[in-house]
């Protein structure tokens, strides 16, 4: 069976989750900030960088971070770029760790109009697939973000996310479709009634092998987005944390049946910098138990 199958079953038959190893340039100093480390320890990106891949090494190899619980997790190009024991980041994750693993290509968000945030241009889209498919990557993230309920915005940002998402299709990749909705938005439930018929609409546009995956912000309502789960273009549909602590993200998980989540921030939340190898395995362990509980409802 080639790689792309064996990946593709792990979520189609196996429980786990997502780990969302991705942050960026610009939210990389918040995600070493809430490890321990603050911005004098580095004077240039490289260090910056040098610092994070560090840490998600260091979760990456962890003996608490299993294929039993952990299904696949999301990389930065940067993190692609980089070896882990001495390995291509997303080969040691597949190869020794065997865990799925994904690539975010999006290059962040434009300026709010219309009540959403639309995904900036990304040049060398191609070159970047190409690139990530030689790796042994399945799928790929890009995010847009939802503000209000704005039928115009939604259904430009809706229609954003799939032309790009065919484009990862031909390439032979699965690309995860993130619109986040704003957790703090005073229209959240409205909006997301907007995005779900959206959604539904571009699904239903996709050639039969045209295979996605959807990352959606923790609705309103229980099941909100069983259409989306039980369409036959979707591989699977996950969730993002978006800024609630986890144990209310772990609650509103287990409420939606067949979704599973793929968190990011709450991931280190209680993981440090200096942290001795048994107490970081601990806490690492201890966070990691109840993400995957609730990804199993």
């Amino acid at each position: 069976m080639r790689t792309f199958e064996k990946q593709l079953n792990r979520f189609k038959e196996e429980l786990g989750f997502i780990a969302a190893l991705d942050q960026s340039g610009g939210s990389t100093p918040t995600a070493l900030k809430s490890y321990g480390i603050n911005e004098d320890a580095y004077s240039n990106d490289q260090e910056m960088f040098d610092l994070v891949h560090a840490m998600r090494s260091r979760i990456i190899t962890s003996p608490s971070f299993t294929d039993d619980l952990v299904l696949g997790s999301i990389l930065f190009e940067n993190t692609l770029d980089r070896d882990i024991k001495g390995k291509p980041s997303s080969l040691y994750l597949w190869e020794e760790k065997n865990i799925v693993p994904f690539l975010k290509v999006d290059k962040g968000l434009e300026a709010e109009e219309n009540g959403v945030q639309l995904m900036k241009p990304i040049p060398g889209l191609d070159e970047l697939l190409k690139k990530a498919k030689a790796k042994d990557v399945f799928g790929t993230k890009m995010r847009s973000v939802v503000k209000l309920a704005n039928a115009e915005g939604i259904q430009a940002l809706v229609e954003q996310q799939f032309e790009v998402a065919k484009q990862i299709c031909a390439a032979g990749l699965v690309p995860i479709i993130e619109p986040e909705v704003d957790i703090n938005s005073p229209e959240k439930a409205a909006a997301e009634a907007l995005l779900r018929e959206q959604l539904l609409t571009q699904l239903d546009l996709l050639d039969a092998n045209e295979l996605i995956m959807l990352k959606i912000s923790l609705p309103e309502s229980a099941n909100f987005y069983a259409p989306c789960i039980n369409h036959p273009n979707v591989v699977k549909v996950v969730a993002l944390s978006g800024g609630y602590h986890i144990a209310e993200a772990n609650r509103r998980l287990t409420e939606n049946k067949g979704v599973i989540a793929s968190f990011s921030r709450v991931l280190t939340d209680n993981l440090y910098d200096g942290q001795p190898d048994a107490d970081f395995n601990a806490a690492l362990a201890a966070t990691i138990a109840p993400i995957y509980e609730a990804s199993k409802t």
